[in-house]
């Protein structure tokens, strides 16, 4: 029983060593420029530069750990691309009126718009295939 108590305590500790690490790592995750492909939206532009078009847009703020983990996904996102296709990010931040409107309750959120019109919505880490497929079901 003994013996026990002390395997189990030993795999608890563990996990929580394990937990602290990861998220200091994630949280120590350093900002990543954006591709140039990437479209910067805020509520000025928001509407014509959705239109007539496809267009991931991530919900994100800078001090977001999950969000700066995103960042190199979407710029992979990006660059593969092509046609009307896109990728644009709202800092909520500087844009609190957008998140406002669309409800945006998490970070990192990503709308994938069709014209103007949210299609789909995805709320946390999501990676470069599940992303690539999503839009091309838009199409």
């Amino acid at each position: 029983m003994q013996t026990a108590l002390i395997v189990i305590g030993i795999i608890i500790a563990a996990f929580i060593l394990f937990r602290f690490i990861t998220m200091r790592r994630i949280k120590n995750t350093p900002l990543v420029a954006d591709h140039s492909k990437i479209l910067t939206l805020n509520d000025k532009n928001f509407q014509q530069q959705t239109k007539n078009k496809i267009v991931l847009v991530d919900f994100w703020a800078s001090w977001c750990a999950p969000c700066r983990v995103m960042a190199p996904v979407l710029n992979e996102v990006a660059n593969e691309l092509s046609g009307d296709s896109h990728v644009g990010k709202v800092d909520i931040e500087k844009f609190q009126s957008l998140a406002q409107k669309f409800k945006v309750r998490s970070i990192p959120t990503l709308i994938l718009f069709k014209n103007g019109k949210e299609i789909k919505r995805f709320v946390g880490i999501k990676n470069k295939d599940f992303l690539l497929k999503e839009i091309e079901k838009v199409n």
